[in-house]
């Protein structure tokens, strides 16, 4: 059984898959009480990421990125994932 809470899985896959420089997630599940989405139990994350992955790619391609990291956890986890995608020259 894994132990591991939503957040420190979703900040292990980000950091095999993308190796972040930068990695701050924030739950704001609180803020969308009463949402459709969070009654199906899935939360709400904001997410600042740095990764040279990103360097040269459009913000579609990093937000790809992203999400195709945490796809297991998306849509009964996770419903929702606010990204800000940075590199590193970009700070």
């Amino acid at each position: 059984m894994n132990m591991a809470t939503r957040p420190e899985r979703i900040r292990a896959l980000l950091t095999t898959a993308l190796e972040p420089s930068v990695l701050e997630l924030s739950d704001e599940s609180a803020l969308h009480a009463g949402h459709a989405g969070a009654a199906s139990g899935g939360s709400h994350f904001r997410l600042k990421i740095v990764s040279a992955r990103f360097e040269g790619l459009r913000l579609v391609m990093r937000h790809r990125l992203v999400y195709d990291s945490v796809h297991d956890m998306m849509h009964n986890e996770i419903h929702a994932l606010a990204i800000t995608a940075l590199a590193p020259s970009e700070l």
